[in-house]
């Protein structure tokens, strides 16, 4: 064999081999339901070469469960809220977060950043924040009579409403209208909004923290809890669905970017997160969903009519007068033992 031939294949099989690396190298996703545009995952996969396996989940808990029970060969990224963060960090289930292979932070809001729930950053990266209020079919129910957390449990809506599938965000509103903190650790407190909670179970037609918005849009109710991100995405199929702020105060919370431990590929984990913070990408997040992005300069790229919209964007008193998600640590366990006696009626 001719030497320059032999040079010839064996640069090929090396180039060959290549490109089957890059192929095959994949990165293991699993994010709440309706919430990363496939347009980003392929583009990220165009970019890198790295294969996005995406799997999704509708509520911490689930996500949690799930997590727990896997040791090794499991997810690389996942999205949990606020409060799950600081408890998945707690419990050694995050690896520490190496931020040389981030350098798109430098994009991100510092108001969002060195939160309690994760000092300077070490495990979680933000992705959306957003909050938690109360959508209206304003064809059926004027919205100028909502304006409470009190109002869900007006008798004329006994069988007519929705409320999320999150333990959390319903013992919020209820911890609120008592005048208690949405992140109170107090048994008598926590209680007192069970008993509340209690009182409003037979105007509940169903628990949805799935896609909230598709029973709105399909007509089976017209009041009831929502996210942001779902009334909006409502409201462009049904300009009708209005998301109005309580007076007790929304509920607000932070989605970030975690690496399980376990990850198959924490260096493909890594470039995933940092490449999330691209502003031209964090903007088709947002024009997707509805949800605010800490990524800074995203907003400047936004059309008016959406950096400007309020259900999206809430001004600063909306937000000083809500409250951000915090980890209740083991008060957690309260909360359960209730939210277990108001799903079965007990």
């Amino acid at each position: 064999m001719k030497p320059l031939f032999k040079s010839l294949i064996i640069l090929t099989v090396v180039v060959v081999a290549a490109i089957q690396a890059l192929a095959a190298e994949k990165i293991y996703v699993y994010n709440w339901t309706e919430y990363l545009p496939e347009s980003v995952l392929a583009q990220f996969t165009e970019k890198t070469g790295i294969e996005v396996v995406y799997t999704t989940y509708d509520s911490n808990e689930t996500m949690y469960a799930k997590l727990k029970l896997i040791k090794k060969d499991g997810y690389d990224v996942a999205v949990p809220s606020t409060y799950f963060v600081s408890k998945m960090g707690r419990e050694g289930m995050l690896m520490t977060l190496d931020h040389t292979r981030l350098p798109n932070m430098k994009h991100l809001d510092p108001d969002i950043l060195n939160k309690d729930y994760d000092p300077d950053n070490n495990y979680s990266i933000p992705y959306m924040w957003g909050s938690t209020g109360i959508a209206v079919n304003t064809d059926e129910i004027p919205q100028e009579q909502i304006t409470s957390w009190k109002d869900l449990w007006k008798p004329e809506f006994k069988g007519k409403l929705l409320l999320q599938d999150d333990l959390r965000e319903v013992f919020h509103m209820a911890l609120r209208i008592k005048g208690f903190s949405g992140n109170t650790t107090n048994p008598g407190e926590i209680e007192q909004a069970y008993l509340l909670l209690k009182d409003l179970m037979p105007n509940v037609l169903l628990f949805n923290s799935d896609s909230p918005r598709l029973p709105f849009l399909a007509g089976e109710v017209g009041i009831g809890m929502i996210w942001n991100g779902e009334a909006w995405m409502a409201q462009k199929e049904n300009p009708a669905i209005r998301y109005v702020y309580p007076k007790e105060g929304a509920s607000f919370w932070v989605d970030s970017f975690v690496i399980p431990q376990g990850a198959r590929n924490p260096k493909g984990a890594h470039a995933f997160i940092n490449f999330m913070m691209n502003p031209d990408v964090a903007k088709a997040c947002v024009e997707e969903y509805g949800y605010p992005t800490p990524v800074k300069p995203a907003i400047a790229l936004l059309d008016s009519n959406i950096s400007s919209n309020r259900t999206i964007f809430p001004d600063a008193k909306v937000i000083q007068q809500g409250e951000f998600q915090n980890d209740v640590g083991p008060a957690i366990e309260i909360y359960q033992k209730y939210w277990e006696k108001l799903r079965t009626g007990n």
